[in-house]
């Protein structure tokens, strides 16, 4: 990771001040207002939030359906976080930076910023050839490893109305939409947030 990439954080004492927990929880209104309120979300550099709990680095995950379906997909050898390659995945999304690696000022409207970021990051990864809704489904946290420890899951939900999707980075291998009975097969190759949303998938298509 470049030394001065500067991520998106919030103190781990705001996730608490709401209630920190384990897995996917739906009250997500709760927990952005908390999140997005002015001076509580940051930038700091990814080397840095990286090694330290006391803060969580906001991630948007994108699960994509479409008629069922779920996109899945495994992460090759150049993926960015390396701790996940030749992990299956559900979610599209990486970390938040800066617009231009400019910091905004202070009384910046950060809740815009993560929403312009969230689809930057998605059509950095694939194309989306289809129209689509997107919700915020539920926030995703797993303390368990080193991983989870310093992130915190914003996932959204985007249903499409046809299977039209390819793939723009070489990191993303074995692209295609599969019935969750087939997923369920084969959740152990799963990275741990996948399987924390395929576990409660029948929620999170009630959102």
């Amino acid at each position: 990771m470049a030394q001065d990439e500067q991520v998106l954080v919030v103190a781990r004492s705001v996730v608490e001040s709401v209630g920190m927990f384990h897995g996917l929880v739906f009250n997500v209104e709760d927990y952005l207002a908390k999140l997005f309120a002015a001076g509580v979300p940051r930038f700091m550099p990814r080397p840095l939030a990286e090694k330290d709990p006391n803060f969580k680095q906001l991630i948007p995950y994108v699960l994509i359906s479409c008629n069922g379906k779920y996109l899945s997909y495994v992460r090759g050898k150049r993926a960015g976080e390396t701790r996940l390659v030749a992990k299956r995945s559900l979610g599209i999304g990486g970390h938040i930076n800066p617009i231009d690696d400019a910091i905004p000022l202070f009384g910046a409207d950060y809740r815009e910023i993560y929403n312009s970021a969230v689809q930057r990051e998605v059509k950095e990864e694939i194309n989306v050839e289809t129209g689509f809704t997107d919700r915020i489904a539920a926030l995703l946290n797993d303390d368990t490893n080193e991983v989870g420890q310093v992130h915190l899951g914003v996932m959204h939900h985007w249903r499409l109305d046809a299977e039209k999707v390819t793939r723009r980075e070489q990191m993303i291998t074995q692209l295609e939409f599969m019935e969750i009975a087939a997923l369920q097969k084969v959740r152990d190759t799963m990275e741990t947030w996948s399987q924390l949303c395929l576990d409660g998938i029948s929620k999170i298509e009630k959102v």
